[in-house]
């Protein structure tokens, strides 16, 4: 496998990302291929004594999104991930010929129009808007948005943190969620090729840098 410079700021993962086209957040199922594993080891995760934690990666997630720009969500193997603007369009085509678009009367495709008409919108908002209150509810929506998101339907623009009374911002965040036809037009998502044409050239892209990856590994990636 391509052995790839241990990367210290948001910057360098864009650059990662703009050259490799596809790169998983965390665990991959390729040994070295992840954010994660990539990043320099001043950059993972840390918990200190009194029970706070560091993660410059994690904190990243939001800059890279919106500076770079490229698309974030589940898209690997319901794992998160970035894919750059210019493979976005062939990942897009042969992933929705795989999952067509939810049928309008189904819960998917409901969550997918009160998306459409909300815009920008964190994700437990969206699940009150589409009704998803009480016990367990929480988990079962979470279930159908990766399932949009592993579609291409739903994508990440952003996250968005509380702040604590001195204005700072604390916690995991929150998934700011939207349609990539809304962040960036109809045409993002268009592609002039098969979606057999367009899986080609995503399994020849990824062969480039993992080299001894598995078919097996490289199709659980792709979808």
């Amino acid at each position: 496998m391509r052995q790839f410079p241990a990367v210290s700021s948001a910057a360098e993962v864009m650059e990662l990302i703009d050259d490799i086209g596809f790169l998983p957040l965390l665990d991959s199922g390729i040994p070295g291929y992840s954010a994660e594993e990539i990043v320099d080891e001043d950059c993972r995760y840390v918990v200190f004594p009194d029970g706070g934690w560091d993660w410059p990666l994690w904190k990243w997630k939001g800059q890279i999104v919106t500076e770079m720009p490229c698309l974030y969500g589940k898209f690997f193997a319901g794992k998160a991930g970035f894919i750059s603007r210019e493979w976005w369009p062939d990942f897009c085509n042969y992933r929705r010929s795989r999952y067509p678009r939810p049928q309008d009367e189904s819960i998917e495709g409901t969550i997918l129009d009160t998306l459409r008409m909300t815009g920008s919108i964190i994700t437990r908002e969206l699940r009150s808007a589409c009704g998803f209150n009480g016990k367990g509810m929480r988990s079962k929506f979470d279930g159908y948005v990766t399932r949009l998101q592993i579609a291409t339907y739903v994508v990440t623009e952003d996250f968005v943190y509380p702040h604590d009374k001195h204005g700072r911002e604390y916690g995991w965040g929150w998934a700011l969620l939207n349609t990539p036809e809304a962040l960036y037009g109809k045409e993002s998502c268009r592609c002039d090729r098969t979606p057999e044409e367009s899986l080609q050239r995503i399994e020849s892209k990824l062969r480039s840098f993992l080299p001894e990856a598995s078919e097996k590994q490289i199709l659980k990636l792709v979808g």
